[in-house]
């Protein structure tokens, strides 16, 4: 898989594997670490507890809706909207003037979303089947955009910046949470596939995305470290598996995180101690796709992420 990273039609189909298997999984707010992950990247209980459960399933690096100021009427569009999760707190902010637009390329997650909306009565809200690069909105349509750890797992990175800057209107804004590099990752690391759809190899330097967005015609540029400790995708993961997942639920039927060491007797295998030397494996799903958060608990297990990665709030706005 290693070979695949210079492919950028084989990493798109190890996204859509990876996150079509969480978006199966059954992953909820109602999983205590599921909730300790978006609150670890700031997302607030009351927020958490206004929106369907099953849109969050552990996978923000931060609140771009925090960062955006959403006003009453907007049109706003959320790149890589998984589950609807920022779709469905911007839907709020928005009102019932205006309208919140989830794009995802991932097919699991854009029926996962459309059942949240039907299930739970969200009107001003829809969801498309669009890779980043090339959505089907018109150009100058929409007043912001938001996206949540998605831009560091798209492999053509312009292409997708400019297709952004196409759709706002003259003045729109971008609010984004993202994974960005502080320094060049270690070779082992950045090769790895799952390091990839992880959101930690496919990340640019800070600079580097600075430079992007100005490629791309932004201006007024932002990018912040947020100080967010990226530990959290582990903790929450571990925390999802060894600790009941919700009152209703039996620690059994709980699936497995980070789990590559032998358990000790009558243990599950995922609440067994690490080994010295963490290896990196993950269980598979019923169709035979990688657990997202066992393969980011062992990722995680073998690197100080923190050393080299961080969550990153970005603003930027297209020139009036």
């Amino acid at each position: 898989m290693q070979d695949s990273l210079h492919d950028d039609e084989a990493i798109k189909g190890a996204v859509r594997q990876n996150y079509g298997s969480v978006a199966r999984a059954g992953l909820s707010s109602e999983h205590a670490g599921m909730r300790s992950i978006a609150q670890a990247f700031g997302y607030t209980v009351e927020e958490l507890a206004a929106i369907p459960a099953a849109s969050n399933m552990g996978l923000s690096c931060g609140n771009p809706v925090a960062l955006a100021s959403l006003r009453p009427g907007e049109t706003v569009v959320d790149l890589g909207s998984g589950g609807g999760l920022d779709v469905f707190l911007a839907s709020r902010a928005v009102g019932p003037e205006g309208h919140a637009i989830g794009i995802d390329m991932t097919p699991d997650m854009v029926a996962l979303a459309r059942r949240n909306a039907a299930q739970h009565g969200y009107t001003n809200v829809r969801f498309h089947l669009a890779e980043l690069e090339a959505t089907p909105l018109p150009a100058d349509s929409v007043d912001c955009v938001l996206s949540n750890c998605v831009l560091n797992l798209c492999p053509d990175k312009p292409a997708a910046l400019r297709e952004v800057f196409r759709m706002l209107k003259p003045g729109g804004r971008v609010a984004i949470s993202d994974i960005a590099l502080k320094q060049a990752l270690p070779a082992p690391i950045a090769r790895e596939i799952a390091a990839w759809t992880g959101c930690i190899a496919g990340a640019q330097l800070i600079s580097d995305l600075e430079r992007a967005l100005d490629d791309a015609g932004f201006v007024d540029v932002f990018v912040q470290d947020s100080g967010a400790d990226l530990n959290a995708y582990r903790d929450g993961g571990h925390a999802a598996c060894c600790g009941p997942a919700a009152e209703t639920t039996e620690p059994a039927e709980v699936a497995p995180s980070a789990c590559c060491t032998p358990a000790p007797a009558g243990a599950s295998a995922c609440c067994a101690p690490p080994a010295a030397t963490p290896t990196p494996c993950a269980p598979a799903d019923a169709a035979g796709s990688p657990d997202f958060h066992a393969s980011m608990g062992a990722l995680l297990d073998s690197f100080d992420v923190n050393a080299y990665a961080a969550s990153v709030k970005v603003y930027a706005r297209k020139p009036e």
